[in-house]
C-alpha cells in the first residue's frame, strides 16, 4: 500500500498555488481543522477548496475538548504564583482573566483540579466565584488561544461533538464532503454520533489523543475506518517519553485488525519558520513508516508555516525513500541525490570526474589534441550533463540516435556525440588516449572501444537532411576526420570557460534547488543576447504551471568575437534580478556552455535533455523570442510528442499579443479563513 500525505490547510495554504503544489505531491486529503474555523466560514472553505482541486476533504471536529477562548494579543505570558480568573462568560482574555471553550466547561472544574493548559503552563483551581473559578499559576508559560486544556486526574464529561461541529458536519455532509476525523475519541458511541450526523458513505477515521481512547481502543477501532494517533494532545495525558512506545504499539493493533493507521504532530516541527527539518525530525518520520503506519499528517506546517510546499515535499522524499529500499545501494554510489525534483535522463547521474591530475598517471599515454567544441563535449559528459552518457558514442548508439532518435536502451536521444579523427590516426581498441587542447594541456582520457569508419555523406544526411557544404553544420562534419573514436571519457581537470562563475553541474543544480526547496522547475534557455529575460516569460511560466522556481540560463560558447553580447546578456539578467522585477527565491542564473550544431530540431530536444539532467521538469521553448524556431513550431511539437517518454514536459512560449489580460494579470487568490 503506498503511503500517504493528509495535510491541513489554514492561512499559509489557503491558495491556488500551495493547493495545486500539495495536490501536485501527492497530498490525498485535505484537513480543514473546525477548532480553527468558525461555522459560518465552513461553506466558503469547503466551496473553495472543491474550485481548486478534486483531492477530497476531511473535516476535523473540535471534539470533547477543552481549549482557551480568543485572547486579546493573540497570546499570554503568566508566571508562577499569579493568580487569574477562568470566566464562565465568553471574552477576549489576557492574563488576569480568560475564557475556556466550550461555553459552561468552566462549571465543570472543581476546586482543587489540576490543569494544563496549552504546552507548558499549569494552575490549580483555588476557589470558585460567581463569573467562574480562581486558580493559581504553578508552571507558568506562554498561553496561545484555541489551545489544548487539561483536567488532571480525572475526566470531565463532553460531548463528543461540539454545536460547531454538528453544524460542520450537515453542512459539509451537503456539499458532498465524505471524510470526517473524530477528535478525542473515548469510545465507541463517540464514533456512532458522527455516523448519525453524516452519510452512510462517510469515511470516519477517529483521532487516538486522550487516555480514555487508549483504553477503549479495541472497540473504537472496530467502529471506525481509520485511526490517527495524535501525538500532540496525547502527550498531554501520557509522558512524553512514553509517546514512541505508545505509538509503535497503537500501530501494531492497526496491522494485526486490518485497519489504516496515521500520525500526526510535529513530523516537520522546525519547518514552520525553517526551509529545511532537523535531522531528528527526518529520522523520525522514517521511523514511523517503518514501524507501519500508512500515512502521515501535516498540521501546523502546511496550515500556519511559512514553508507548506516545502514541508509536504520533505516528507515526499523521505516516504520516496522508505518506498524505494531496493534503490539505496544504487543511489547511495551514484553521486546523484535523490529528491522531489525530476529524475535524470536514464535515471541516474553518470559523471565522470574530473579528478586531481596530479593523482593520475598519465605518463607514456598517447595524445588527442581536440578543439574547443570537442573539448566541451567532453566538459558535458563528465560532469553528467549528458547522462546517462559516458563517452562518445559507438556506430551502433550513433545509428540509432540518427534514425530513430533513440538510445540503443530506446532512451529519447537526438544528438550524435561523436569524435572525428583523421584515417591516419592508429588509435587501438583497449587503448587509453589523453585529451588536450590545441595547447597541449590535459583535460581528460578516453578508453576506446571503437574505431570505426564515417560515410559522411550519409551522416550528414541524416544528421541535417542535405550534403550541401554552404550549410554550417555539414561543413563542420566535413571538415572533420572520416573515422570516429568511441569509448569512456574521465575528465583529469575542469575545462577552462570565461563563464564558470554561473557554471552549474547537474549535482549542484540540484542541491541549490533542493536547498531551495523546489521541485517543479522550469528551465528558461537565453539563446541571444538582446532576448535576455525578455517579457514576462519566466513570470508566466511560474504562474501558469504553479512553479516552485525558473532557472535562467544564457547558453554561452567557446570565446568569439561575440563575446561583449554575452556579457551583456548576463548584466541584463542579472539587472532584471537585482532590480526585483522577479520574485525573490524564485529565479536561479545559470549558464550552459555548449555550441552551435546547426539543427534546430534536434538541438532544441538535446538542450531539455540537459536541462532535465540539471534538475528541471519544464522547459521553455522560446518559439516567439527566436526567429530560427518560430518557423519550426509545429515540427518541434510534433517531435515532442513523438518523444512522450522524455520525461521533461516542453512549454512553448505563445506570442506577446496573443497573451490576454486575464492571463497576464490574473492574481493569485487566496481565501483568509482561520486562525
Amino acid at each position: 500500500m503506498k503511503k500517504e500525505i493528509w495535510s491541513t490547510l489554514g492561512p499559509s495554504s489557503m491558495n491556488d498555488h500551495v493547493i495545486t503544489r500539495l495536490a501536485e505531491l501527492g497530498v490525498s486529503l485535505f484537513r480543514i481543522n473546525l477548532s480553527h474555523t468558525r461555522a459560518e466560514d465552513v461553506a466558503q472553505v469547503v466551496q473553495f477548496i472543491q474550485a481548486r482541486t478534486d483531492v477530497p476533504i476531511c473535516l476535523d471536529t473540535e471534539g470533547a475538548q477543552v481549549r482557551t477562548s480568543i485572547l486579546q494579543a493573540g497570546s499570554v505570558s503568566v508566571r508562577e504564583n499569579h493568580t487569574m480568573r477562568l470566566s464562565r462568560d465568553q471574552l477576549a482574555g489576557d492574563a488576569n482573566c480568560m475564557s475556556l471553550y466550550p461555553p459552561g466547561v468552566v462549571d465543570l472544574l472543581v476546586v482543587g483540579d489540576l490543569i494544563r493548559i496549552d504546552a507548558d503552563v499549569l494552575v490549580r483551581v483555588v476557589a470558585r466565584e460567581a463569573e467562574g473559578v480562581v486558580v493559581r499559576v504553578l508552571n507558568g508559560g506562554t498561553i496561545g488561544q484555541s489551545k489544548a486544556v487539561t483536567v488532571l486526574e480525572r475526566e470531565i464529561p463532553l460531548s463528543p461533538l461540539t454545536e460547531k461541529d454538528r453544524q460542520a458536519l450537515v453542512i459539509g455532509t451537503e456539499m458532498g464532503v465524505r471524510h470526517v476525523a473524530l477528535s478525542f475519541a473515548n469510545r465507541a458511541s463517540d464514533v456512532d454520533a458522527v455516523r448519525a450526523l453524516t452519510h452512510e458513505s462517510t469515511k470516519i477515521v477517529s483521532k487516538i489523543e486522550c487516555l480514555n481512547g487508549l483504553a477503549n481502543l479495541p472497540e473504537i477501532a472496530d467502529q471506525s475506518d481509520a485511526l490517527l494517533i495524535d501525538r500532540g494532545d496525547l502527550s498531554r495525558q501520557v509522558n512524553i517519553e512514553r509517546i514512541p512506545i505508545v505509538q509503535k504499539e497503537i500501530i501494531r493493533y492497526a496491522r494485526d485488525a486490518d485497519i489504516p493507521v496515521y500520525v500526526a504532530t510535529n513530523l516537520m516541527e522546525s519547518m514552520i519558520t525553517a526551509p529545511t527539518p532537523t535531522r531528528a525530525e527526518v529520522n523520525d518520520v522514517f521511523n514511523t513508516l517503518v514501524d507501519g503506519a500508512d500515512g502521515l499528517v501535516l498540521a501546523a506546517e502546511t496550515a500556519v508555516g511559512d514553508y507548506p510546499v516545502g514541508a509536504a515535499m520533505m516528507v515526499r522524499r523521505v516516504i520516496n525513500e522508505y518506498e524505494q529500499t531496493s534503490r539505496w545501494k544504487r543511489v547511495r554510489f551514484s553521486g546523484t541525490p535523490l529528491s522531489s525534483l525530476v529524475e535524470p535522463h536514464g535515471g541516474m547521474l553518470v559523471g565522470r570526474g574530473p579528478r586531481d591530475a596530479s593523482g593520475v598517471s598519465v605518463a607514456g599515454l598517447r595524445r588527442l589534441a581536440l578543439s574547443p567544441a570537442e573539448l566541451l563535449d567532453c566538459a558535458q559528459i563528465g560532469s553528467g550533463l549528458c547522462s546517462p552518457l559516458t563517452g562518445f558514442m559507438g556506430r551502433d548508439e550513433l545509428d540509432s540516435v540518427l534514425r530513430r532518435n533513440r538510445l540503443l536502451s530506446d532512451l529519447p536521444w537526438t544528438m550524435p556525440l561523436i569524435l572525428q579523427v583523421d584515417r591516419s590516426e592508429q588509435f587501438s581498441v583497449g587503448e587509453k588516449i589523453v585529451l588536450t587542447d590545441q595547447a597541449g594541456h590535459e583535460y581528460a582520457t578516453l578508453c576506446v572501444s571503437d574505431l570505426y569508419p564515417l560515410d559522411l555523406d550519409e551522416l550528414v544526411t541524416n544528421w541535417f537532411g542535405t550534403t550541401l557544404s554552404s550549410h554550417p553544420g555539414v561543413a563542420a562534419v566535413l571538415g572533420r576526420g572520416d573515422y570516429a573514436l568511441a569509448g569512456e571519457v574521465e575528465l583529469l581537470a575542469p575545462v577552462p570557460s570565461a563563464y564558470e562563475a554561473y557554471e552549474l553541474t547537474p549535482n549542484q543544480a540540484r542541491m541549490v534547488f533542493g536547498q531551495k526547496g523546489w521541485a517543479k522547475v522550469v528551465g528558461v534557455p537565453i539563446y541571444s543576447a538582446p532576448q535576455g529575460l525578455k517579457g514576462d516569460r519566466p513570470l508566466q511560466a511560474l504562474a501558469d504551471l504553479q512553479a516552485d522556481g525558473v532557472y535562467v540560463s544564457p547558453i554561452v560558447g567557446p570565446p568569439s568575437g561575440n563575446d561583449v553580447f554575452v556579457d551583456l546578456m548576463f548584466k541584463s539578467c542579472q539587472l532584471a534580478l537585482a532590480t526585483g522585477s522577479y520574485p525573490r527565491h524564485k529565479v536561479v542564473l545559470g549558464a550552459l556552455s555548449t555550441y552551435r550544431r546547426h539543427c534546430p530540431l534536434r538541438e532544441v530536444i538535446f538542450d531539455a535533455i540537459r536541462f532535465k539532467n540539471l534538475g528541471c521538469s519544464h522547459f521553455l521553448v522560446p518559439t516567439n523570442e527566436n526567429p530560427e524556431l518560430q518557423d519550426l513550431e509545429a515540427d518541434l511539437r510534433s517531435a515532442f510528442k513523438a518523444l512522450d517518454d522524455l520525461r521533461i514536459t516542453p512549454i512553448f512560449s505563445a506570442p506577446a499579443e496573443s497573451v490576454t489580460p486575464e492571463t497576464e494579470a490574473a492574481p493569485e487568490t487566496e481565501l483568509a479563513i482561520g486562525t
